[in-house]
């Protein structure tokens, strides 16, 4: 399996299964496929698009790419908004405190890429 066949498949508007969906993930995130490999990639998913089996292994494979917290103990129902940054995140400053104030547990969490550059490590 390799980025380039990937890449390939989607610009021809083929379904990536989940097997190429996690390759992708994983070889990115060990840097082993290129920014502008994943940037071609993207493109060809945003003009192609993905359906949603493809769409949920998506979401899955990028979950499972970092570290994975065990919040178990904090309750049974957990909730997390989740911003990917941008100019000034209005929407979490207010919702946060008002989930809070129904006794949800709430825990705040930040992307990986609002911390560090990846090519700087």
């Amino acid at each position: 399996m390799d980025i380039i066949n990937i890449i390939s498949k989607k610009r021809d508007k083929f379904k990536l299964s989940k097997s190429e969906i996690e390759f992708f993930v994983k070889e990115y995130v060990s840097g082993n496929i290129t920014d502008y490999q994943a940037a071609a990639l993207i493109m060809a998913i945003y003009i192609n698009g993905m359906d949603k089996e493809e769409i949920s292994n998506l979401t899955i494979a990028m979950a499972n790419s970092g570290e994975i917290i065990d919040l178990s103990e904090i309750g049974k129902v957990i909730v997390d908004k989740h911003s990917t940054g941008g100019v000034g995140d209005k929407v979490t400053l207010i919702l946060m405190p008002i989930i809070a104030s129904m006794d949800i547990p709430v825990a705040k969490m930040s992307g990986r890429g609002l911390r560090y550059n990846r090519r700087h490590n």
